[in-house]
């Protein structure tokens, strides 16, 4: 049996959740809460991944597992069409790309989200705030302009990252109004976040 050591809050454990439901494995994983911050780690899993971070897949046979792009490209190759969402050839690079953009949305957005909820407004940065969010306006303007193609295609990990970055903004930075000046992006997120997967791991 495998152990996954989760917040409901975080999108990362939620492309992991999006997997799970998509591959018919979520009876095959045992659910851990765990909570924690920067500041202090609380239940966070620091004894099997030093980094403390979650997601963290416990498996009886093996070392933990960590980050989620790990955990997930092991899930899929244990689900019979796990294969689908990491597909062979050409394509791979593409779904590999467009899942690191997704997750560098993330890896922006998360740290912006501490910065503003654990600093005293005071202490906090507008200045460093507004360069890291250029840097999310333009993975989202790479999207509109050159992935619509590719987000239309068959369901794949990079559709799946990107689904929960988007979701994650919506979450934590909605009056930023990410799909100002998006169209294509918004429809397609309409569309995607309708997936049963993505309705039943929403964040709380």
């Amino acid at each position: 049996m495998l152990t996954l050591h989760y917040s409901h809050a975080s999108p990362y454990v939620r492309k992991v959740l999006v997997l799970l439901h998509e591959t018919g494995q979520l009876d095959t994983v045992t659910m851990k809460q765990a909570t924690g911050t920067p500041l202090e780690p609380g239940s966070l899993p620091v004894g099997i991944n030093p980094l403390g971070k979650i997601p963290t897949l416990e498996r009886a046979d093996g070392c933990a597992l960590y980050d989620s792009r790990v955990i997930c490209r092991y899930l899929a190759e244990r689900a019979p069409d796990g294969q689908r969402l990491y597909p062979d050839g050409a394509r791979l690079w593409e779904v590999l790309t467009l899942e690191a953009t997704a997750e560098g949305i993330l890896d922006v957005a998360v740290p912006m989200r501490y910065e503003m909820a654990l600093r005293p407004a005071s202490q906090q940065s507008p200045a460093w705030l507004e360069a890291q969010w250029s840097k999310i306006a333009r993975s989202l303007d790479a999207l509109e302009s050159r992935w619509m193609g590719h987000l239309a295609g068959p369901v794949c990990m990079g559709q799946i990252a990107t689904g929960c970055a988007l979701g994650y903004l919506d979450f934590r930075h909605d009056a930023r109004q990410w799909r100002d000046g998006r169209p294509a992006l918004a429809d397609w997120f309409a569309r995607f976040a309708a997936r049963p997967s993505m309705k039943a791991t929403g964040p709380s």
